[in-house]
């Protein structure tokens, strides 16, 4: 058995520790990641680094590897890459299984501000603060660079490139965050906003119940589509126990 996992998450280490302990020896689980973090955790099994070249490269890479079936465990935010995954195995004819940890919800106390892209986040934050925790990743800050009036605290494992906003603070960190660390960053650098996207997860959801005891707004840039159709475990558990006894597999 051949088992290729899209990954990149915490949830899909965690998937490929538990594959290869619950997998005889025969079996063969392979991560793959797209090569954007310059050093990335690695998961156990083996590992694969880089794209496929769309879906013509993944579903050849299906077939040439001989994958027996496909789990898509990549970000919420990954773009299109479970498109690719969804249209690949179609094609190669090999079962298919997305992991996707459930996305946050507001609570009482909270002041959200849902969004729907960076843009939109953009555009509403100078009314909401001048003092921006942005906790969206590296990529993308071209969004917010006209926002001179502004500063922001940019959170990210790499560092960002440009174009990004003039007044910016960079902290390369990596998740997981504790409640007490979300506290003191906020307390620390007057943070009154805070822009997030929908993760989910618990590795960085610290940093809303932060920003809840402080009063301060979140502006949620919401999820992107998915692909319609692809069965979804919300845990490593979940998606092995899927796997192993062959319920709930797109195509099989």
């Amino acid at each position: 058995m051949h088992i290729l996992v899209l990954g990149g998450t915490t949830e899909a280490r965690r998937l490929a520790a538990l594959l290869v302990e619950a997998l005889p020896d025969t079996a063969t689980v392979t991560s793959s990641l797209a090569g954007r973090v310059a050093e990335p955790k690695l998961p156990p099994g083996g590992v694969r680094v880089g794209g496929f070249g769309g879906t013509e490269g993944l579903t050849a890479w299906l077939r040439t590897h001989q994958v027996d079936a496909l789990i898509d465990a990549t970000h919420p935010f990954a773009g299109t890459i479970s498109f690719h995954a969804a249209a690949a195995a179609a094609a190669a004819h090999v079962p298919l299984l997305a992991l996707r940890r459930p996305g946050w919800t507001a609570g009482a106390g909270d002041h959200w501000h849902p969004v729907g892209s960076l843009d939109e986040a953009a555009r509403v934050l100078p009314a909401l603060g001048a003092r921006v925790f942005l906790t969206t990743g590296r990529t993308g800050l071209a969004a917010f660079a006209a926002l001179d009036d502004l500063w922001f605290l940019m959170r990210s494992v790499d560092a960002p490139e440009a174009p990004h906003p003039a007044r910016m603070e960079v902290l390369l960190e990596r998740g997981p965050f504790t409640l007490e660390g979300e506290r003191e960053l906020i307390r620390r650098h007057r943070v009154d906003v805070l822009v997030t996207k929908d993760s989910g997860g618990d590795a960085t959801a610290p940093k809303l119940r932060a920003a809840r005891e402080a009063g301060i707004p979140v502006v949620v840039v919401r999820r992107p589509p998915a692909p319609e159709g692809v069965p979804v475990a919300d845990t490593p558990e979940a998606a092995v126990s899927r796997l192993l006894t062959g319920e709930g597999l797109l195509g099989r």
